[in-house]
């Protein structure tokens, strides 16, 4: 009697140990997938894909902070592009202005329509000239804040018998605003001036 209740004790105890054991590695199973599951979820959010020409670009997700400097010069390289890009069309001169006064402050806008009155525009539509800009560099110092910076560029000028080279070096600075469709890099440049704007040469066609 004493010898099944005593058999029947063991088998209980190595029952149950058996039991606890089966529990304690589903537990670290369980721990382990959840660990991984977000570790995945975490590396597939910092992972962006960008559909172009029909490809897929993978691109990082990174905070801001680490980007000001590759934002803020991209973000000045955008302005001046859309400011001094021009053809002889009354729309597309408008829709290029349009875009860049909404990455500047009313400088841009008083800038533009000194142009206006002084019938720049007209011009460059009654005269068939385009006009072009390559953006050489932008210096940005981030040392304070509104950042200051300097941006050195070359314009084209192609008129219908000759081509003018132009040097131009602007200077402004930028503070952050909220990132819109409008204004994908979430700075505004303020008090923005042109320094210089010479000829560097002509050439006849």
């Amino acid at each position: 009697m004493f010898t099944k209740i005593k058999n029947i004790d063991t088998a209980f105890q190595q029952i149950r140990q058996f039991t606890l054991a089966v529990v304690l590695c589903s537990a670290l199973v369980c721990c382990f997938t959840t660990y991984k599951s977000f570790e995945l979820v975490e590396g597939i959010q910092s992972k962006v894909y960008i559909l172009s020409d029909g490809k897929a670009l993978e691109a990082v997700a990174a905070e801001r902070k680490d980007n000001v400097a590759v934002e803020a010069r991209d973000h000045v390289k955008v302005f001046h592009e859309l400011f001094f890009t021009l053809d002889p069309d009354e729309k597309v001169i408008q829709n290029n202005l349009t875009k860049a006064l909404y990455l500047a402050d009313g400088s841009a806008k008083q800038a533009y329509d000194n142009l206006a009155e002084s019938g720049y525009y007209a011009g460059v539509i009654a005269g068939n000239i385009s006009q072009r800009i390559q953006v050489d560099s932008v210096r940005v110092d981030l040392s304070a804040y509104p950042y200051h910076f300097r941006c050195y560029a070359t314009q084209s000028i192609v008129r219908t018998t000759s081509t003018v080279t132009r040097s131009l070096l602007t200077e402004g600075w930028l503070r952050n605003v909220s990132r819109s469709d409008h204004n994908p890099h979430g700075f505004l440049i303020q008090r923005w001036s042109i320094l210089e704007n010479k000829d560097l040469k002509i050439t006849n066609h």
